[in-house]
């Protein structure tokens, strides 16, 4: 596994969602596991039924049934030449607590593989277990042609078993899958809904994002602006900064009141480029009235520099082209 995929993975499950969908999936593992769904076709027939017969065996599965009863006896017919004590592995699971006897045809006689899934069959009823294998499939190899008689006769010698206390007398309790599919069917779909969750919550999260990312760029095109706007004004100061030193020290009502303008329109433009300084970028509000306070001051500069414009002699003033028609 790759360290970035591993580290993801670990991200995950240290978040309560991650722990909670891990639960979730090993749930829904158990309950498809317990309730069959990884069963071959003998162990989910039997999970339900006493009798399995293969494709191709001659068998009235219903009479054979109706044969066994409600006895804790399960009969699997499989087809020459078949591995009967695999069949027997399989079933371990799907008939516990039952005798069961697999069978197949082998030439005039039945291969018979019996294994008694009886409680305490590996300890204490170990011995009773290996006779009850031993037993049960007694005397079926005349009715080799007949599969129903031959049923007929294991489950006679079931019922010697039971008279002789080998095997616990009781009816077959089959316990349905359904209960576990449910739970299986609600695990996943409690996944499936915290995995809705995060999505949705994903997506709330991204449009969340953009409109943040969206307020970023409108505030950045707003200082944008402001930059603009304030460097424009520079300009003009350093031109009005010109007309100023031909108009002071003139004599003349129009230079010295072009000079207080000047002197005036520098001394807000020093503030305000202090309040410019001392700008937070994210107040929005702010920045909207630096840049009126920067517009307004760049009129009131471009009328003090129309004003002076009249000031000056007419010797620095620039000469003017005469057409001649």
């Amino acid at each position: 596994m790759k360290p970035t995929v591993r580290r993801r993975l670990g991200d995950l499950l240290g978040t309560s969602f991650g722990r909670a969908a891990l639960a979730c999936a090993v749930l829904a593992g158990w309950a498809l596991w317990s309730g069959g769904a990884l069963d071959g076709p003998v162990a989910r027939q039997v999970r339900t039924s006493s009798v399995y017969a293969a494709p191709g065996v001659d068998l009235d599965r219903a009479a054979a049934e109706r044969v066994i009863g409600n006895r804790r006896l399960v009969v699997v017919l499989l087809e020459p030449g078949a591995n009967l004590r695999d069949a027997c592995d399989q079933v371990e699971r799907a008939a516990a607590g039952t005798v069961v006897l697999v069978m197949s045809r082998d030439g005039d006689d039945y291969d018979t593989y019996g294994c008694a899934l009886l409680p305490g069959r590996k300890k204490k009823n170990f011995g009773r277990a290996v006779v009850a294998e031993m037993t049960v499939g007694r005397g079926i190899d005349t009715f080799v042609d007949r599969p129903l008689e031959a049923l007929k006769v294991v489950t006679v010698n079931y019922d010697l078993l039971v008279k002789s206390g080998t095997v616990p007398d009781g009816a077959r309790t089959i316990s349905p899958s359904l209960p576990r599919y449910l739970l299986a069917a609600a695990a996943i779909a409690g996944v499936i809904a915290a995995a809705t969750v995060l999505y949705v919550g994903g997506r709330r999260a991204g449009r969340l994002a953009a409109t943040r990312r969206s307020r970023h760029d409108e505030q950045a095109d707003d200082r944008s602006a402001l930059s603009a706007a304030a460097a424009v004004l520079a300009q003009q100061i350093i031109d009005l900064d010109q007309q100023y030193a031909l108009a002071d020290g003139r004599p003349g009502r129009t230079n010295r009141q072009f000079c207080r303008s000047y002197l005036k329109l520098t001394s807000e433009y020093t503030a305000l480029f202090d309040g410019i300084t001392a700008l937070d970028g994210d107040d929005e509000t702010a920045v909207r009235e630096l840049t009126e306070r920067v517009d307004s001051l760049s009129l009131r500069a471009r009328s003090v520099a129309e004003a002076g414009t009249g000031t000056l002699p007419a010797a620095d003033r620039p000469a003017r082209r005469v057409r001649r028609g």
